[in-house]
């Protein structure tokens, strides 16, 4: 993942960071929960997108 990307995680507080100065130390696991998370919410919103839309008992045929 770019460099960039991961900063920006850590300056939105989703993921935690310690900075020595010179670099941003990350607990690996939490990075991996982050991105879990992260897939698991794409696949929940892919499959909201792919439901059908329900037919509405309320709308009449105007032919």
């Amino acid at each position: 993942m770019p460099e960039d990307y991961i900063e920006s995680l850590v300056v939105q507080k989703k993921i935690r960071a310690l900075h020595d100065g010179q670099q941003y130390l990350i607990n690996k696991e939490q990075f991996n929960s982050h991105h879990e998370q992260l897939e698991k919410a794409r696949k929940q919103l892919a499959e909201w997108q792919n439901e059908p839309i329900p037919e509405d008992p309320d709308i009449k045929d105007e032919d």
